[in-house]
């Protein structure tokens, strides 16, 4: 009976798993919907009373009902690389022109669409999927794999002739007829919409209820198959063609193989229009070499396959009314304007104000009161005005002009000669300048207090528990507790923490104090070269732009900050409560010179390593760190999202840059 029991149970899984394929894949149900519902009940009931027999890739798991209160990092076997982007056809011949010199063959290419999802990875081993990872930094992320099997076209269980194990990449999305659906509902219990499906389906793979996720309708198209072997493909196209026969929604449904430039072209301008027409969103077109041999020829640049680029559509652009600009102060006492205007929906948002960076971009708009200005979004995150319609000004409108005096503290504004940006200069007392430069101490790369976030130090300034960065060293525990939302066991960690961060060594406190141009690496070389804060605030100008690295800009702002009575007053109280305020002996221990003569600097969001203990890796093999790109500099190690430095290396010719792995691989060869 109980072998019965047992075929009937994979009886009933082969049959569910071929009606979903039916339904999903090839879009030709075979049953009607109550019969699929019949059997599934069916098979509910025996893997209840059988739980002998349970199965993580049932049918049935598609229901969901499993509590995640964690989400496990997991590295990426393969990295996730990000894909080089181009706005016009120019861009693409020249990619075009770069891979027929190096593949010095003819080239064709496989265009598809470019989905506004997440991104996910896939793990399938013996035909079973074992986990979905989401995209990350690239290099690892959050396994989400009981959520991801609530979603109906993902496959549990292959058909055909496939790999024993892969991994298949792609996209998590949602339609705008299940995003409507959502926020109907929504609205009806009295809850704020969501603003567009792709952060809606972002949103839903990290949710605890595996249940709810499934009432979201999140819908799947897989991309990309990554493995160490290859099945019997030679090109991309035919992977997209067996992904589908394994029972994969694939973009070859929407895709086009196309033999020429032109044909590329064609299929951009068709979905340029048809995308409005679509049931879920495109940001572009994706366009990869087809074949596989070329494409390992070609491999990787530090962030992206050359094989591959992202051909991103123009930004929507709409126009609303401007109704006023308000002005920001940061951390540094940069003021930066904001335009005010008339909400308005554009991809996918509602927004209703953008910056205006500075006064040069002001002036360059022309920006007049209650203009009607143009809004899109830059790489269709950003909001930014891009012009003014002229024609629909009023007669009487007074230009809009930048303000005078610091709209936080009432100082009169200061301009830098070289300099776009216009500063507020009572950093000592102006609030939002006192704040951010408390946040600035606390942070992970300076004193690394834990449980003191942006909102607790606002909140402390506003309650007069601070007005600087050496009063966290006198807060008790007692003053803490009043707070809102301040419970015993919070208000003790951050006592904890600030008596905890009288350890961190003297580079990380002079780089937390937050004297201006004075970032990671000068507060080190500057740490290692005076040793102590006293013999700092002594160095004259000279002393200090004689050690490496270390310019007219640097060293004059060092002498004016230790010219101010006040800051030398707050140095002191630091020293008095304890704070590391020289350097101890603690050479690095050289474990090679392999790195001898070399120098390195370092640059985006590194996921192997932090930067310190990068440039404690170059430091121990002999090698030494700089702070900018310049005619000294042998090495750029370049992370996710590097931005000018890579840029400015790139022009130079003469930097070597490589990725992590590429670093890594250096001080082991």
């Amino acid at each position: 009976m109980p072998d019965n029991i047992q075929q009937r149970i994979e009886d009933l899984r082969d049959q569910l798993n071929e009606y979903n394929y039916e339904y999903y894949i090839l879009d030709e149900p075979s049953v009607p919907d109550y019969v699929f519902d019949e059997k599934l009940k069916e098979l509910q009931d025996l893997e209840a009373a059988h739980p002998e027999y349970k199965d993580a890739n049932s049918p049935t798991q598609r229901v969901g009902g499993g509590i995640t209160k964690n989400f496990p990092t997991i590295r990426h076997q393969f990295r996730m690389y990000s894909l080089d982007n181009s706005y016009d056809f120019d861009d693409l011949e020249d990619w075009e022109k770069r891979i027929v010199k190096t593949t010095e063959e003819p080239v064709e290419f496989v265009a598809e669409l470019k989905y506004d999802g997440a991104s996910i990875s896939l793990l399938y081993e013996q035909g079973k999927l074992v986990q979905a990872v989401t995209r990350g930094d690239g290099f690892q992320g959050d396994e989400v794999t009981a959520n991801v099997r609530t979603i109906p076209n993902v496959p549990l269980k292959l058909k055909g002739d496939y790999p024993e194990k892969f991994y298949i990449r792609g996209e998590i999305y949602l339609s705008h007829k299940n995003f409507n659906r959502i926020n109907v509902a929504r609205e009806e219990e009295g809850l704020d919409p969501f603003m567009n499906p792709r952060n809606t389906a972002s949103g839903s793979l990290k949710l605890q209820d595996s249940s709810e996720v499934k009432k979201r309708g999140l819908s799947a198209v897989l991309y990309q198959y990554i493995s160490d072997i290859y099945p019997d493909a030679e090109t991309h196209w035919d992977l997209l063609s067996k992904a589908k026969n394994w029972g994969f929604t694939v973009s070859e449904d929407r895709a086009k193989l196309c033999h020429t430039l032109d044909d590329v072209k064609a299929f951009i301008n068709y979905w340029d229009t048809e995308r409005h027409h679509l049931p879920f969103d495109i940001d572009g077109i994706v366009l990869k070499v087809n074949s596989i041999k070329q494409q390992q020829q070609l491999g990787y640049t530090a962030k992206a396959p050359r094989w591959a680029m992202a051909y991103k559509f123009k930004p929507e652009m709409v126009e609303t009314q401007l109704q006023s600009v308000s002005y920001q102060v940061g951390r540094t006492g940069a003021v930066t304007p904001v335009a005010n205007f008339k909400p308005v929906l554009l991809a996918g948002t509602v927004v209703k104000r953008a910056t205006l960076h500075n006064e040069y971009i002001m002036h360059k708009l022309d920006l007049h009161e209650n203009d009607y200005v143009y809004v899109e979004k830059g790489g269709e995150v950003i909001p930014k005005i891009v012009g003014v319609n002229k024609e629909k000004r009023q007669p009487n409108s007074l230009p809009v002009t930048f303000i005078k005096n610091c709209p936080e503290c009432g100082t009169p504004l200061v301009k830098m000669e070289d300099q776009a940006v216009i500063y507020c200069p009572n950093e000592l007392h102006c609030p939002p300048q006192v704040v951010g430069r408390i946040i600035h101490f606390v942070s992970r790369k300076a004193m690394n207090i834990d449980n003191l976030g942006s909102e607790t130090i606002e909140l402390l300034y506003r309650k007069h528990l601070i007005s600087n960065l050496a009063d966290l060293y006198i807060l008790t525990k007692e003053q803490l507790l009043p707070l809102d939302r301040m419970a015993e066991k919070s208000a003790q960690n951050i006592i904890d923490g600030i008596a905890k961060s009288k350890e961190i060594p003297f580079e990380k406190v002079l780089y937390g104090i937050g004297i201006k141009h004075v970032g990671e690496t000068v507060a080190k070389k500057l740490a290692k070269h005076f040793g102590s804060v006293n013999a700092l605030e002594q160095a004259t100008t000279e002393e200090l732009c004689n050690v490496e690295d270390i310019g007219y800009k640097i060293a004059e702002s060092v002498v004016n900050f230790f010219h101010n009575p006040e800051n030398i007053q707050l140095v002191e109280r630091l020293k008095s409560y304890g704070v590391q305020l020289e350097k101890y002996s603690s050479a690095t221990e050289i474990i090679d010179d392999s790195l001898s003569g070399k120098t390195f600097l370092f640059t985006g969001k590194l996921s192997l390593f932090t930067r310190e203990e990068a440039e404690e890796m170059v430091e121990k093999h002999g090698g030494k760190n700089i702070s900018g790109v310049s005619k000294n500099l042998n090495y750029l190690v370049v992370g996710e999202k590097a931005g000018s430095k890579l840029k400015k290396a790139q022009a130079t010719g003469t930097v070597i840059i490589l990725d992590e792995q590429q670093f890594l691989d250096m001080l082991h060869s």
